[in-house]
């Protein structure tokens, strides 16, 4: 839903095994879509990584480390923006190595669209599953499986059809609504920007002209308002009336659309209230909707601060102090039962313990294996926690943004691990009987 004559923002991660050519992929985008500046093209061209055959090392673009260079492995998650006339993009470069996993699990946390690469020669691995199944776990709505360096295998279309058929076999398995196949040679450019005249039997987009055309507006979640609060913004301009006594509640958007008029309730409180004025940088507007950053101006002067949430009254979120939630670990120390943490939700903090370490996800399989003693790192698994006070939250297949924490080691601040939430359930929800709804 953007504004009249805006482009939409694409967020999008790379993610595949260990070189499969990820960032090779985005330098060719970024090159051949000519985002690059004019001193970035001299830089890689005055390389010293120019391979024996003249042709420039696209993945330097992103692979910026200097042990990334110099084993032609990603490590941390590089970012890189471009845009082209009909949409601006933000991609995620994830590393492909098991280890790294967790860096992957960041860098697609934000994303619309997931891109897997597939290496033609070596197929289905395991990484390759993996990182399928994170993708259906984060509920990335748009999945590109890129059949990369087909050139390697003489652009046969039996080789890619059988890596399609191979995919298909277990994507039944993962929620995942929309799975594209692109048969592509980063390397060369081949369907990448370009459609390839190595590939007549290929009747799909490139992946650029998928990029640019797949329908995002709906990802978001309109159906119900959600308003986590960052600040409570008091200018106090005595030179300006209207600023002398403002007192208004900052932040972005997570759900719905929010208007002037509009009775919303404050969460964990219970406080009800009247919407209005609705602010922005550009002046004041009579609704808006998410992931917009505003500034709301409430009839009532309720004691509101930074961690609590504005929802609107006809779909109430879930609000408990005992959680149910898939976690991705990433940390060496492991995830053990008993053990206490901080629990970041939102824009509030607040003290959580594990009370249970309900099963591991095998990613060869997909199936749960029951009760583990604990979870290592990079492993994916269900938890039960406990915090210290009740959330206001949703389910993540509802909301990515009020479904999603992280847990944060006490002493260290290290983030530990990202979780997804399980819906509420409707007949467990004891908080809100302490006050009229």
């Amino acid at each position: 839903m953007p504004a009249p004559h805006s482009i939409e923002l694409l967020r999008f991660n790379t993610c595949g095994s260990v070189d499969d050519g990820k960032s090779t992929l985005i330098g060719r985008l970024l090159y051949d879509s000519k985002s690059l500046m004019e001193d970035q093209i001299e830089a890689l061209e005055r390389s010293a990584d120019i391979t024996g055959g003249g042709q420039i090392n696209l993945a330097n673009l992103t692979d910026g480390l200097r042990a990334e260079r110099e084993q032609g492995i990603t490590i941390d998650v590089a970012y890189r923006y471009f845009a082209t006339p009909r949409r601006k993009f933000i991609v995620a470069d994830t590393p492909g190595h098991v280890q790294y996993t967790r860096n992957m699990v960041t860098g697609a946390s934000t994303a619309n669209l997931s891109v897997v690469l597939v290496d033609a020669r070596q197929g289905v691995i395991e990484q390759s599953r993996r990182h399928t199944y994170i993708a259906s776990l984060l509920r990335i709505p748009h999945v590109v499986i890129a059949v990369n360096k087909m050139d390697l295998v003489g652009w046969s279309e039996a080789r890619f059809q059988e890596i399609r058929d191979e995919f298909e076999s277990f994507l039944p398995l993962l929620d995942l609504k929309d799975v594209k196949f692109i048969p592509m040679s980063a390397l060369n450019g081949d369907n990448v920007v370009e459609p390839s005249v190595h590939t007549p039997w290929f009747a799909g987009p490139t992946l650029l002209g998928h990029l640019e055309t797949v329908h995002i507006g709906s990802d978001w979640n309109m159906g119900a308002f959600r308003f986590p609060v960052q600040w409570v913004n008091r200018p106090n301009n005595p030179r300006d009336p209207h600023l002398h006594d403002f007192r208004g509640f900052s932040g972005q958007i997570a759900g719905g659309i929010v208007r002037v008029g509009q009775r919303v309730m404050v969460l964990p409180s219970g406080l009800k209230s009247t919407v209005k004025e609705i602010w922005t940088l550009d002046g004041p507007l009579q609704e808006a909707f998410c992931p917009q950053s505003v500034t709301l101006v409430l009839a009532d002067d309720l004691d509101i601060s930074r961690g609590d949430t504005l929802v609107g009254m006809e779909f109430l979120p879930g609000l408990s102090s005992e959680l149910h939630a898939k976690v991705c670990w990433m940390h060496p120390r492991p995830l053990q039962r008993g053990r206490r943490y901080l629990l970041k939700h939102g824009t509030q903090i607040v003290q959580a313990a594990v009370t249970t370490v309900e099963n591991r996800i095998n990613v060869a399989t997909y199936q749960a294996e029951p009760e583990p003693p604990e979870l290592a790192m990079n492993d994916i698994g269900e938890i039960r926690l406990k915090t210290a006070r009740p959330l206001a939250y949703d389910g993540y297949v509802t909301n990515r943004l009020t479904g999603a924490f992280v847990l944060i080691e006490q002493g260290t601040n290290a983030t530990v691990a990202a979780g997804m939430l399980h819906p509420p359930l409707e007949s467990v929800r004891p908080e809100y009987s302490d006050f009229a709804i």
